[in-house]
């Protein structure tokens, strides 16, 4: 590994002289929510700045589509899970494995093409394995949340081809409080799983450079409220005539056929208790930053249960134990100099584990991941219109599955990824490039309990670019188009995997002989923003070589993979393969001022996205998410706001060979937001009522859509305090 350190140090050595830096002081995302209790102009322009990337950048024009939450969005939009907070965003959906259970899906792309970032630095779970395990990313302490899909993305790594979500919250300081002090604390109740929860965070100054902070949040609920039956009418009309074939009289615990088909208006098996705390140490001072971080992540929850449609099918409630404790460290250094700006170092170490547990509480299978995450970005210093960053990122797992389901063996992780990105700005024409270069080595033990898997390693080394150019076509107007290339290393999971997993009912098969996997993608765009208007838009097309996906296959060849070890094979049988790939679709939003009423203005939205994925010679992909359109009338002054807003998705009838057709729904929704005290403007009152026609709704992108639906009527209320 020392070759590549080095390898790593001195190209870092040499990339500074090609230059970028803003010389103007860089508003971070953390700082947005302090600057908005006094100066809520200043925090609305924060807003609207995308920081995950080394420098800052406008939202339109930024070369790619991307998303901020952050203010009332994001209280409005607050779920218990990061896929369903961001669910109404343009080009994101979720993969709804049940209420606790929901990772975003960017542009059809889930899983190990998307990456889930907390303050720029992984999540260091598991939630990449499996749609059942949740992301270790706790939305109560979110104060803002970014999503960028496109090119840039790839700073934060190859496997972030899809997208990049990341989570911004306060844990470790950036500022210190003018007060002396800040604090926050957010309440809310959800009426459809009886959710209570709670949390708060607040920093104190120590002296005039030291910060403290502390926060901690609790959250509750109950089986989620659905709106009609857990089993979709096909899978009712499987049960109710399999209820009808006599009873098999060999069976230990016959299975209630006609009891599965009757399940309604309850999802069991989907309480949760989840509870996080934090505490931080910063110092600040005119000319950098120095912070640590620790954090304590539990949670106890249930997946919606797979009910059983015909005999020989199995059926279980899984309940998952999760704990994570996790040490966060980032620093920031003006240097001032002729050649660098600014250095800038964040790191976090992780370690994790989650039971899978049995009926009667014992643990059936345990996962262990400890995770380090790092990375170093020198910011240049500017030179005329040519700006510049560029950075080393570092990433370890050792990953080990232990039970009797343990699909995988254990396994080890190692990347190391160098990274430019590089701009042209000349008023009307901007123009950008980046280039990342990786290597990663992967590494299975041969054996895993009683199960003998792939013996050896594999190293990877993958080459990634983009380059892109915008023009604005007039002060309100600009338009962009960008051509990327990336190149994927497959993961653990890709390669050695080799047993029955219970997660997604299947018997899962990797390849270790897989190779890089390589796209090229083309993607424009359109920013349009002037006085009482706004509209934003992306179409994109992937060509991809050496896909890696899985898809249902012949039983016997599971079989064959598992007679090493004597065990049977009794579940679908699915195998992960490489074909060739086109990804291609577009989102788009936009607003316009209707009318000025005195002081409230009343905007009409909308939102639409669709993407369309085929795997050549194989058909369409699996659990891409459907059409949809999303329009809302909203109503703002400067104590009160109200919504009215309605999502209708689209029938999904592009289906892979095992799956099955999603019908459409439409859902709307209404919120009314508060700030009763004049004197507090950090005090918000937030009600809605969502799902308010009580549809039964299923996502086309979740392994469970036939056997559970989203939430049916929830009434919200969510108070946000800030001091």
């Amino acid at each position: 590994m020392s070759r590549r350190v080095l390898l790593a140090s001195c190209s870092l050595a040499l990339l500074p002289v090609s230059a970028w830096a803003d010389p103007d002081r860089v508003v971070l995302a953390s700082d947005a929510p302090a600057q908005a209790k006094s100066d809520p102009a200043q925090a609305q322009q924060g807003a609207n700045i995308i920081v995950s990337a080394p420098y800052r950048q406008s939202e339109t024009d930024v070369l790619s589509g991307t998303s901020v939450v952050t203010g009332e969005e994001l209280t409005r939009s607050l779920r218990p899970t990061i896929g369903e907070t961001l669910a109404r965003q343009p080009g994101v959906s979720a993969s709804s494995f049940g209420p606790s259970a929901s990772r975003p899906i960017l542009r059809g792309f889930q899983g190990e093409r998307v990456r889930i970032l907390t303050d720029g630095i992984g999540s260091i779970d598991v939630s990449n394995t499996s749609a059942d395990h949740a992301v270790i990313i706790d939305p109560l302490l979110a104060e803002r949340v970014e999503v960028l899909r496109g090119p840039s993305a790839l700073l934060f790594g190859s496997s972030a081809m899809g997208g990049v979500v990341n989570v911004i919250d306060s844990r470790i300081p950036r500022t210190v409080p003018e007060k002396g002090y800040r604090l926050s604390s957010i309440a809310t109740y959800g009426s459809a799983a009886n959710e209570r929860s709670v949390g708060g965070a607040g920093d104190v100054a120590v002296g005039s450079h030291l910060v403290l902070h502390a926060d901690g949040a609790y959250s509750k609920s109950d089986d989620l409220k659905i709106g009609g039956y857990a089993l979709t009418a096909a899978k009712r009309r499987e049960a109710l005539a399999s209820a009808a074939l006599p009873a098999d009289p060999a069976a230990e615990d016959p299975i209630d056929f006609a009891a599965n088909a009757a399940v309604r208006n309850r999802l069991p098996n989907t309480a949760a208790k989840t509870w996080t705390a934090g505490a931080g140490a910063a110092i600040v001072t005119d000319t950098g930053t120095l912070g640590i971080a620790y954090s304590h992540y539990d949670s106890l929850y249930g997946v919606p249960i797979r009910f059983a449609t015909e005999a020989g099918q199995e059926q279980e409630a899984p309940r998952l134990s999760v704990v994570q404790n996790r040490i966060d460290l980032r620093a920031e250094a003006d240097t001032g100099g002729g050649i660098l700006q600014k250095l800038r170092l964040r790191a976090g170490y992780a370690a994790y584990r989650h039971f899978e547990l049995e009926p009667d509480g014992g643990v059936g299978t345990a996962f262990y991941n400890k995770g380090l995450e790092g990375r170093l970005e020198l910011v240049q210093a500017d030179r005329g219109v040519w700006k510049g960053a560029s950075g080393v990122q570092y990433f370890a797992r050792d990953f080990d599955v232990v039970g009797d389901e343990a699909f995988l063996p254990k396994n080890k992780t190692e990347q190391i990824g160098l990274f430019t990105l590089q701009q042209l700005d000349m008023g009307a024409l901007k123009a950008e490039a980046g280039l990342r270069y990786e290597f990663t080595d992967l590494s299975a033990d041969p054996v895993q309990g009683d199960l003998r898997f792939f013996n050896g390693s594999r190293h990877f080394e993958a080459l990634s670019g983009s380059v892109g150019a915008s023009y604005g076509v007039s002060r309100d107007v600009r338009i962009g188009l960008n051509l990327s290339h990336t190149e994927r290393a497959p993961s653990a999971e890709e390669l050695f995997a080799n047993g029955a997993h219970a997660g997604t009912e299947a018997y899962e098969l990797g390849n270790p002989g897989f190779r890089l996997e390589k796209s090229w993608g083309l993607e424009a765009t359109l920013h349009a923003h002037g006085d009482g208007y706004s509209f934003d838009a992306s179409a994109y097309y992937n060509w991809f070589s050496n896909y890696i996906s899985d898809a249902e296959t012949d039983p016997a060849v599971c079989a064959a993979a598992a007679a090493p070890s004597g065990r049977t094979v009794d579940l679908p049988c699915f195998q992960f393969t490489q074909r060739d790939a086109r990804y291609y679709g577009f989102e788009a939003e936009g607003s316009v001022r209707l009318a000025q009423l005195g002081g409230t203005t009343i905007n009409l939205d909308a939102l639409g996205d669709y993407v369309r994925a085929n795997i050549v010679d194989q058909g369409p992909a699996p659990r891409i998410p459907a059409p949809r359109v999303l329009g809302g009338i909203e109503a703002q002054s400067d104590r009160v706001t109200g919504r009215l807003e309605a999502e209708h998705v689209f029938v999904q009838n592009r289906t892979a060979a095992f799956e099955t057709r999603t019908a459409p729904y439409t859902m709307v929704n209404a919120t009314l937001s508060l700030k009763p005290f004049p004197a507090m403007p950090g005090t918000t009152l937030t009600l809605s009522a969502n799902n308010l026609f009580d549809v039964d709704a299923r996502r086309a992108s979740s392994y469970l859509k036939d056997y559970a639906p989203l939430a049916g009527r929830d009434l919200r209320a969510t108070l946000r305090f800030s001091l």
